[in-house]
This record gives C-alpha cells, structure tokens and sequence, in this order.
C-alpha cells in the first residue's frame, strides 16, 4: 500500500466503503428536511447535507452506483481520480479530478442524481484523497450499487467499461 494512503487511512479513521475505497463521514447537519417536503424518491427525513472523506488506492476503483441526490466530488491530495459519468440521454463522460488545471482537471465537479458513476485513481503506484458532499444529505438507502448485466443491458456500447467497474 502507498505510505501516503495508509497515513491518511489511519489519521482520517477510514473505513472500507462497499462500492469500494475507504470513507469516514465527517459532517452530517443537524437539521432535517421532512419527508413530505422532500421529492418522493425519499422514503424518510434527510440531514440538510453531509460530507466524507473518501479515498482510494493504487488500483481500487469505486464501483458504479448511484445516489438519490447530487454529490460533489472535491479533489484533495494524491493522483488524479478519473470518474464515468452514465447518463441515460448523453451515455458515457468522463471527468478528471485534480490539481493540473493546464491538463483539464478540476478540483471539484457534481454528479447529478439519478446517474450511474464509478472512479479510478489515474496513478495506480498512487492514491487518491477527495472529499464527497451531499445535498439532502447521504443515506444508504438512497445508495444504489448497480447490477452489471442489468446496466450492460441499458448502455451496452460501454459493456466492457461496466463490467471493470461491477461485479459483473
């Protein structure tokens, strides 16, 4: 393991996350949406938003999933972090978290709910340290890790993409 990543793992108190990497949540409101102000697609009350840290090393990869909010992802240290955006109008994008503003990279992006996404770190000798905030805020039954055959089925021009990034 990269001596960096494993700092970080053991200083942010990180823990295995199940679309893969390793998270540790670090603030979630202490205010509350109610559920019959929410968006039906919410089955109870949302925290107003919540935030992670969330890392990945070497040659994990964060599985495609995807939320029931828009999350923003915030590049902090490490390689760079490529991310693949499937959307069920445009199909396959990809975005470039880093600090190489000359290279096209960003230091923050959203994904849009509702779409499907997975990340790899772009340095496999590396890692990758970001943050994630979500609005309303993050609950795992809002957390939906894909089936590949099912997402193969409804982007099959990506089939071999899905299936690096599922347990397909």
């Amino acid at each position: 393991m990269n001596e960096k990543a494993a700092y970080y793992i053991t200083k942010l108190q990180l823990e295995p996350h199940p679309e893969g990497g390793y998270y540790k949540e670090v603030y979630r409101a202490g205010e509350i949406y109610i559920a019959e102000h929410l968006p039906g697609r919410y089955s109870g009350n949302r925290n107003f938003s919540t935030s992670i840290y969330f890392l990945l090393e070497g040659r994990q990869i964060s599985k495609f999933h995807k939320l029931d909010s828009d999350e923003l992802w915030h590049f902090y240290d490490g390689s760079s972090v490529r991310i693949y955006i499937l959307k069920e109008s445009k199909g396959l994008s990809e975005i470039v978290l880093g600090n190489d503003l000359n290279k096209g990279e960003m230091f923050q992006t959203t994904i849009e709910r509702g779409n499907w996404f997975a990340a790899e770190v772009i340095d496999k000798s590396s890692y990758s340290l970001i943050g994630c905030t979500v609005s309303p805020g993050f609950d795992f039954k809002d957390f939906n890790l894909a089936n590949g055959k099912d997402l193969i089925d409804r982007f099959p021009s990506n089939d071999e993409l899905i299936r690096q990034f599922t347990n397909e």
